[in-house]
């Protein structure tokens, strides 16, 4: 275990990491001997920090949910993040490209919570039955550590590469539709980039964030009413440049847009 001072050291360079726009060297480069619990000890200082600075939490990121990302990163189970209130976009907007580091677009969906939700026994019924509403949404993600030979270590103590989430289409209700087969194509500057269904995160979206709210209870916490959760992308990470538009229809749960400038 990393001793709490190097947690909050770690925890102060990430966020002026993202105050400078830089990328620093892999935690696990300087420190091989922290663990995935250090790695969340680190992201939830660096809250700490945030919250400190009047940054507000509005809901969680779930990465790491395909079978693919999980054998890549040599890991078994998804990770997690924060979403602040700052980092909430509509459709359409008009995202400044320097406000991110190695920017990558994932497609997703984001389940709107009516009543929170609390593990150790959380199933994907209860998921259901609390959410309110389930939207398209897009995730920018944004790492602030170096990439190559990054580890799930390094993922989550930055915050599981989270940077922001664009929110459009149209809300449904969970029960109105089967999630599994919600697809979706993603577009770059109006060329078809990626696709993919929505059962490709662990079966089941709403799959997500039941081991969300069981993983939470593991930390003491759980998911409130009114939290969004992005559930885990159904496609690869798309790469993208300044100047680009991004732009994916999710069919009958209509489309979300933004541009980077």
């Amino acid at each position: 275990m990393l001793p709490p001072q190097t947690v909050t050291a770690l925890a102060a360079e990430l966020t002026e990491a993202h105050r400078q726009r830089s990328v620093l060297p892999r935690i696990t480069a300087r420190y091989p001997e922290a663990t995935v619990e250090d790695s969340y000890d680190v992201q939830s200082a660096w809250y700490d920090q945030q919250a400190a600075a009047g940054r507000r939490l509005v809901g969680r990121k779930i990465g790491l949910t395909s079978k693919a990302m999980q054998a890549a990163t040599g890991i078994t189970e998804p990770d997690y993040g924060v979403i602040l209130d700052d980092t909430v976009f509509e459709t359409g907007a008009v995202l400044d490209f320097d406000a991110f580091s190695n920017v990558r677009i994932e497609v997703e969906l984001a389940f709107l919570l009516d009543r929170p939700l609390e593990g150790p026994h959380c199933t994907l019924l209860d998921v259901l039955d609390a959410t309110r509403y389930v939207l398209p949404a897009l995730e920018v993600l944004n790492s602030h550590l170096e990439l190559e030979g990054r580890t799930i270590v390094d993922t989550i103590a930055d915050n599981a590469a989270y940077g922001a989430m664009v929110l459009g289409g149209n809300p449904v209700r969970p029960e109105a539709v089967d999630l599994r087969w919600i697809s979706a194509l993603l577009h770059r500057n109006e060329s078809v980039e990626e696709s993919g269904v929505a059962a490709a995160v662990l079966g089941h979206p709403a799959r997500g964030v039941a081991w969300l709210a069981n993983k939470l209870h593991q930390h003491g916490g759980r998911l409130e009413a009114g939290e969004l959760i992005l559930a885990g992308s159904f496609t690869r990470p798309m790469w993208v440049s300044r100047g680009d538009t991004v732009h994916c229809d999710y069919g009958p749960m209509g489309t979300v847009s933004c541009r980077f400038q």
